[in-house]
């Protein structure tokens, strides 16, 4: 039986953000080609049987990424982007977070099931310049590809923009015994896409980029590298990949229409595989996929592409042959009956530009937009009810939790849909009925991730709920970030000027 072969981008091609009145669209900037830079792993304090100690550190460098002047970033532990962090199941986290940025930021651990609001690092947890924090939890869910960003209200666009954003892997003992590569550098890497806009002397230039909508630049940053290569010593490369751009989709697919194999989307392992030969990826999704590069020979080079532009070239080297089959089945995914007599939470996703809302409200710290307690099982429906000039598909996220994807305006969810998931794309005019339950009581976000959007005020809260156990939360409010960042910057309030200010202002909205 021939194995089914998916090979179109399934969203709807009307909202792909080429047809955006603001799209910039990717060039190959003629520098010469790098080498792919590939993150190093983040070294722990201490570990032991059962914990796990580390240091985090915020801080503002240069990094080299075109010829001639430095480029000034921001990275987690290394100049830009950040270390990898790996975790194991089951083991508890204790992470020392120092700040060494000239203004306040927050990290957030997004993907991992923790609790909110401190610890899951939102606009609520900030540690101030010179600060340094400790939280501590215990990982308790699957191996998986997660990540960490700033998110600071309503900074978060520009603090990720800079360059805080970082891989980190889960790891455990189910996914260990499944014939993938893990060889992490050599044939298990991440790619994390970004894109960017080089000014005068190779420096980023936010503010003069601004688009509420989204930035965008027009050259493709993969892992921080331009024009990237990457020796391909093994037949079967594992490709963790992660769209860690504020705006941009990636279209992607493979010189020759080479098939490839996801095996893992944002909350893990899938239940069983699925062959491509194109995927397309929303902001803040994550897709891990197997490479076969069998058919080709030493010299060869395979190359990745977004739409039409190359983003990374495969040079194929001497590679032992590699029969590993990867099975039929992969890893059991939970799906517990929802909790009877639930009502359905709906959750509308409005507007395009300043005008972007969820359920008719902009973001208020101090509210809470729903409950749910802890244990149940809920189902939510996500409607996109933007149709403006064709729409943008807005990429749904939950802080706190990992969901499943049930349906599709009724319809089955795309292939690769069957397994968790914290974010999932909503096509214009579209209802995507999703299962929800938190483990951990708290109060967690959940928003659009096209990063301006949820700056703009497309963000909401919940609170986690433990009838046992009720607590009470002192939340973080938006004056005392808005003088903080003045402060921090010396100048008077009345003149900071941050992502998103503009789409509260000019709604005639309160922060």
């Amino acid at each position: 039986m021939t194995e089914k072969v998916y090979t179109d981008y399934f969203y709807d091609e009307p909202a792909f953000n080429t047809h955006d009145g603001g799209y910039v669209p990717l060039e190959r900037m003629d520098v010469p080609e790098q080498p792919l830079s590939i993150p190093p792993l983040l070294e722990p304090d201490k570990s032991t049987d059962t914990d796990t100690y580390y240091t985090l550190i915020a801080q503002a460098g240069e990094t080299q990424i075109l010829p001639g002047a430095k480029t000034k970033t921001w990275g987690y532990n290394t100049t830009l982007l950040g270390k990898t962090i790996v975790f194991e199941k089951g083991k508890h986290i204790h992470v020392t977070l120092k700040n060494e940025l000239p203004e306040l930021t927050t990290f957030h651990w997004h993907g991992l099931n923790v609790s909110g609001p401190i610890v899951d690092g939102g606009c609520h947890a900030p540690v101030y310049p010179g600060e340094t924090k400790q939280i501590d939890f215990t990982l308790d869910q699957p191996a998986a590809t997660t990540w960490l960003h700033a998110h600071p209200c309503p900074s978060t666009a520009e603090q990720v923009w800079h360059g805080l954003a970082g891989i980190t892997i889960i790891k455990d003992k189910e996914e260990a015994k499944l014939p993938l590569p893990r060889n992490y550098g050599v044939d298990d890497i991440p790619l994390v896409l970004q894109d960017r806009r080089f000014h005068e002397n190779n420096q980023w230039d936010y503010h003069a980029d601004y688009d509420p909508d989204g930035v965008q630049g027009p050259t493709a940053l993969i892992n921080g590298t331009v024009n990237p290569y990457f020796d391909v010593k093994t037949q079967k490369v594992r490709l963790r990949i992660l769209d860690g751009a504020n705006r941009r989709e990636w279209r992607l697919h493979f010189s020759d229409d080479l098939v490839f194999t996801q095996v893992g989307s944002d909350g893990g392992i899938l239940p069983a595989p699925v062959k491509f030969t194109k995927l397309m990826l929303t902001c803040a999704e994550r897709a891990e996929i197997v490479v076969d590069f069998g058919q080709y020979h030493k010299g060869d080079v395979v190359t990745l592409y977004s739409d039409d532009v190359p983003i990374v070239n495969f040079r194929i080297g001497n590679f032992a042959p590699d029969d590993s089959v990867i099975p039929e089945h992969l890893a059991a995914i939970p799906n517990p009956e929802p909790t009877p007599d639930l009502p359905v939470k709906k959750v509308v996703m409005s507007g395009m530009d300043e005008e972007v809302m969820i359920d008719g409200k902009k973001f208020n710290m101090q509210r809470i937009d729903a409950r749910q307690n802890v244990g149940d099982v809920a189902i939510w429906e996500i409607t996109n009810t933007n149709n403006m000039d064709g729409g943008m598909v807005h990429p749904f996220h939950m802080h706190g939790c990992q969901f499943l994807v049930l349906s599709r305006n009724g319809h089955e969810p795309y292939p690769n849909e069957h397994g968790f998931k914290d974010t999932v794309g909503v096509n214009p005019g579209e209802i995507v009925r999703i299962k929800v339950w938190f483990t951990l009581p708290g109060v967690y976000m959940y928003h659009c991730h096209i990063i301006e959007h949820e700056d703009g005020g497309m963000m909401a809260q919940i609170e986690a709920v433990d009838p046992k156990h009720p607590q009470t939360y002192e939340l973080m409010d938006m004056d005392t970030l808005m003088n903080a960042f003045a402060k921090e910057r010396g100048i008077d309030v009345k003149d900071l000027w941050m992502a998103g200010m503009d789409s509260y202002d000019k709604m005639g909205m309160e922060m």
